[in-house]
C-alpha cells in the first residue's frame, strides 16, 4: 500500500470516526435534555401530588357540607309547619261560666206556706224559693198552692210519676194556707216559714233567680 492511500484510508477513518462521536454527543445532549425535563415534570408532579390532597379534601369537605345542608333542608320540609292560631271575626265575646251568670241565689234558702211570698230569699225577708232543684235527683222541686201531701205518698209514687202534674195531683189533698213541696225522692208541706238548713233530709238548693 503507498502512502496516498494510507492517507486516504486514514481520512475515511477518522471522518468516520468523528462523526459517530458528534452523533454520539448530540444523543447525549438530546437524551440529557430529555431526562432533565422528565426530571423536571416528575418534580412537578409530585410538589402537584402533594398540594392536590390539599384541594381534594377540600373539595370533599365542601361537598359534604353541601349534602348535609340539603338533607336538612329535606328534614325541616317534612316537618308540618304551625298553623296560626285562628281566632273568630268580628267582636270578642268572653264566655262566662254558669256561676259567673246574671241573677241572685237565695242565703239562707227558705221554704214556706202559700202566704209566704215567693223570691230570693234573705235572713230578713225569709222569702220562699222558687228556684229549688234537688241535688240528689237532680230534678226541679215543684210547688203546690194550698195544699198537702198525703200520708200514702211514698217515694215509689214520686219515682214513677214526677213530674207529671196531673198524676201528682191523686196524692195531694187540699189545704188551705199549705204549700206542697216534690222532687222525685223527697217532699214536705209546709205553713210557716222553714230554713231548709234545718231539714238535712232535703238536698234542695237555690238555683238563681233572674234580675
Amino acid at each position: 500500500m503507498d502512502d496516498e492511500d494510507l492517507d486516504e484510508l486514514l481520512d475515511e477513518v477518522e471522518k468516520k470516526f468523528c462523526r459517530n462521536v458528534s452523533i454520539a454527543s448530540s444523543a447525549a445532549r438530546t437524551n440529557s435534555n430529555v431526562v432533565g425535563k422528565h426530571e423536571k415534570d416528575k418534580d412537578g408532579q409530585k410538589k402537584h401530588g402533594a398540594t392536590k390532597p390539599k384541594g381534594s379534601v377540600n373539595s370533599v369537605t365542601e361537598d359534604i357540607d353541601a349534602l348535609l345542608e340539603e338533607l336538612q333542608e329535606e328534614d325541616c320540609s317534612h316537618f308540618p309547619q304551625p298553623k296560626a292560631e285562628q281566632f273568630p271575626k268580628g267582636p270578642h265575646v268572653e264566655k262566662r261560666l254558669p256561676s259567673q251568670s246574671g241573677g241572685r241565689k237565695c242565703c239562707p234558702v227558705f221554704i214556706g206556706g202559700s202566704s209566704v211570698a215567693n223570691g230570693v230569699g234573705t235572713a230578713a225577708s225569709k222569702r220562699s224559693c222558687d228556684q229549688l232543684r234537688c241535688i240528689s235527683c237532680d230534678f226541679r222541686v215543684l210547688m203546690f198552692d194550698d195544699c198537702e201531701w198525703d200520708s200514702t205518698c211514698d217515694y215509689l209514687f214520686l219515682r214513677n210519676n214526677m213530674p207529671e202534674h196531673q198524676k201528682l195531683r191523686t196524692k195531694l189533698k187540699k189545704r188551705r194556707g199549705l204549700r206542697a213541696y216534690a222532687c222525685q225522692c223527697s217532699w214536705i208541706s209546709t205553713l210557716e216559714p222553714t230554713d231548709l238548713r234545718d231539714q238535712p233530709q232535703l238536698r234542695w238548693v237555690c238555683g238563681k233567680h233572674q234580675d
